[in-house]
């Protein structure tokens, strides 16, 4: 029997097609219509129906990358299932350089919308109606905010044996936070509706960073295998098997003035240990940053002006902290060229 076609809004994509199409979202101040990009690549094979995001917040365009390359990759051609790529969720925020919509909500603090309330939960809703909604898996991409660096993670809600978990197996991230739902965040509102999510973190804000796009595009073409949509075997090597974090927590600044980092992302670092130190610009008052943990490094500020309670540091605990230094060491020398300790 032949596989149906995939109707996206007034679009119909036939089975072995791929195409793209503008999902109208909103009107800027001078008429001109603003649209979401998107990509649907339908296979000849039933499978799952696998949303792969970015740009959420709209400063975070690692993913913008992450997208387009998973796009180029040949694999994808003979698919099967289908594939919704959408490099640019919040394109607003994206042409403004901003996280934020111009109304400054979170687009990720928005769902599921509705259709006659703020801009952003009138854009929530129609990329849930549109969008969202068709699929089967979502991995949503993500960096640090401005001014702070994450090193690749991933963020789920894990039950054993769940399918969720098996995404996480085998992205092949270093470090899995079980992180809790936030309450109107995409991942919060397919959760719920029993759609499984994975949310990749890596990198900063406004910034390329080859060591977070490389892995984010293997991670999500890994997944795509493990769901049975590709074929073949793998290019790249198996990656050590991620450590789970049992928590996390952030080191913060003890006074106002300038960060002098003593750690690297990736570090591991033992409860109590000096992560940096802040002064003033005479260097008269100083104070230590101590980790608050046994643990490794998975986020910091970049940038050395900080205040006062400043979160600079952030933390992940483990049960195995040895496993998850070889883990993160691994996952290291797993790129080509080698990051200098991711920073």
């Amino acid at each position: 029997m032949a596989r149906a076609p995939f109707q996206l809004g007034e679009h119909i994509i036939m089975p072995g097609q791929r195409l793209q199409v503008d999902v109208p979202v909103a009107r800027l101040y001078t008429h001109t219509p603003l649209h979401i990009p998107v990509e649907v690549v339908h296979g000849r094979k039933d499978g799952p129906v696998l949303l792969v995001c970015g740009g959420i917040h709209g400063d975070e365009i690692n993913g913008v990358e992450i997208v387009r390359r998973v796009l180029r990759a040949k694999a994808i051609s003979s698919i099967r299932g289908t594939l919704i790529a959408v490099p640019v969720v919040n394109v607003l925020g994206f042409l403004q350089q901003t996280r934020y919509l111009p109304d400054r909500r979170d687009l990720n603090r928005c769902f599921p919308g509705s259709e006659s309330g703020s801009l952003g939960g009138r854009i929530a809703n129609l990329f849930r109606e549109q969008i969202v909604d068709h699929a089967t898996h979502i991995i949503d991409l993500h960096t640090g905010a401005i001014h702070r660096t994450n090193l690749p993670q991933i963020r789920a809600q894990l039950r054993p044996g769940s399918e969720t978990e098996r995404m996480a197996d085998a992205f092949g991230a270093p470090v899995v936070l079980n992180a809790e739902l936030r309450e109107g965040s995409l991942r919060h509102y397919a959760q719920n509706r029993g759609i499984p999510v994975l949310t990749y973190e890596a990198g900063e804000a406004l910034r390329f960073d080859e060591w977070a796009i490389a892995p984010g595009v293997r991670g999500v073409l890994r997944v795509m295998r493990r769901l049975g949509m590709l074929t073949g075997e793998q290019r790249h090597r198996t990656p050590a098997p991620a450590e789970l974090a049992k928590g996390s927590s952030w080191a913060r600044a003890p006074i106002d003035g300038i960060l002098r980092p003593k750690v690297r992302l990736g570090a591991r670092v033992a409860k109590g240990e000096v992560l940096g130190k802040v002064a003033d610009p005479f260097g008269n008052d100083e104070g230590e940053v101590r980790a608050v943990a046994d643990g490794i490094v998975i986020g910091m500020s970049r940038l050395p002006l900080a205040n006062e309670g400043e979160a600079l540091f952030h933390i992940a605990r483990f049960d195995e902290i040895d496993e998850a230094e070889t883990a993160v060491e691994s996952f290291n020398s797993s790129l080509v060229p080698p990051p200098d300790s991711f920073y």
